[in-house]
């Protein structure tokens, strides 16, 4: 069993930049697939960035086109821990962003969930 959690939400004004962290127990970190999900109010969850690994020490990173370009997922397995680097903050950016993780690669077969942190972004 693996449980995740989330730490690095917080209130920041359009234009600045927040560093979302998701730290896991429990599995073989490095081998696990993570993304980062949101949930805006009234809207549904949706993807935002990924992190799977293929094989070796070998990932691949994909976004969400709101926000490629802006958000950076990393991951240091030393630290069980998957980051998300968020720059160019926009209000829409504002949400509870969950992070999750599977042992395959489809997410929306992710089996792990955090409780979620939430960022809000001012105008």
């Amino acid at each position: 069993q693996v449980q995740l959690v989330e730490s690095g939400g917080g209130l920041v004004q359009a234009g600045g930049s927040l560093r979302l962290s998701c730290a896991a127990s429990g599995g073989t970190f490095s081998t696990l697939h993570v993304g980062w999900f949101r949930q805006a109010p009234g809207k549904e969850r949706e993807f935002a960035a990924a992190i799977s690994w293929i094989g070796g020490s070998s990932y691949y990173a994909d976004y969400a086109g709101s926000v490629k370009g802006r958000f950076t997922i990393s991951r240091d397995n030393a630290k069980n821990t998957v980051y998300l680097q968020m720059n160019t903050l926009k209000p829409e950016d504002t949400a509870v962003y969950y992070c999750a993780a599977g042992t395959r690669v489809d997410r929306r077969l992710y089996d792990y969930w955090g409780q979620g942190t939430q960022v809000t972004v001012s105008s």
